[in-house]
């Protein structure tokens, strides 16, 4: 664990701030096994770089089959009056790809599916050289920056917490079951919330500055 301290204008380049919380802690060599928290918070600042980089990239790779099985697989079937209608996320956004909401069909797929699945692929390019002991690839650091600046506008969570909102208020016109893509979905964000555990900025950088 680093310890918080404050900064002084001449070894800057010795403290690293905490990616949640903001504090500073100043940079120590640790061995290949150790790992270090931030002393406020608790998030992790410096990584083991084999096991955190192989770690990551096996759960990119799970994250992107979820994605794709939540994409196409039935996320939810309404039954009301002896009529029932069961969709998926890509014939839901698909509906709106006619007329004036045309551009909220591409929104949908864009915050919910592709930007996730591109800054998946973009760590899994990145880390997956380093995890084998190997140089960088090219654009290895563009790419990396591209996968943190998309972060935000992965919204597979909030479309989530807004589906069961949509949910609770539909539950009293019709009977609703969900789909396979439903719990594709809720697992997709587990496995988001691990992968993002075990990734540690810090380490990646200094792993492709260093090679």
């Amino acid at each position: 664990m680093l310890n918080p301290l404050p900064a002084a204008p001449d070894r800057l380049t010795e403290l690293m701030a905490c990616p949640r919380c903001d504090a500073l802690h100043r940079v120590e060599a640790l061995e290949e096994t150790q790992r270090a928290e931030c002393a406020r918070c608790g998030t992790i600042l410096i990584a083991p770089p084999a096991r955190s980089f192989l770690h990551v990239i096996a759960l990119a790779f799970t994250a992107m089959i979820l994605m794709f099985g939540a994409m196409f697989f039935p996320f939810l079937k309404i039954s009301a009056q002896g009529l029932s209608h069961d969709s998926s996320i890509f014939r839901a956004a698909m509906a709106f790809s006619d007329g004036i909401v045309a551009p909220l069909s591409l929104a949908v797929m864009l915050m919910i599916v592709a930007l996730p699945v591109v800054r998946f692929a973009a760590l899994i390019y990145v880390l997956w050289p380093l995890a084998n002991g190997r140089s960088a690839w090219p654009r290895a650091q563009r790419l990396f920056r591209l996968a943190e600046e998309l972060q935000p506008w992965s919204m597979a969570e909030i479309f989530i917490i807004g589906t069961a909102v949509a949910l609770v208020k539909v539950a009293g016109l019709a009977t609703v079951s969900l789909g396979p893509a439903f719990w594709a979905f809720c697992a997709l964000i587990i496995v988001t919330a691990l992968k993002n555990s075990f990734l540690s900025k810090w380490t990646i950088w200094q792993a492709i500055e260093q090679q």
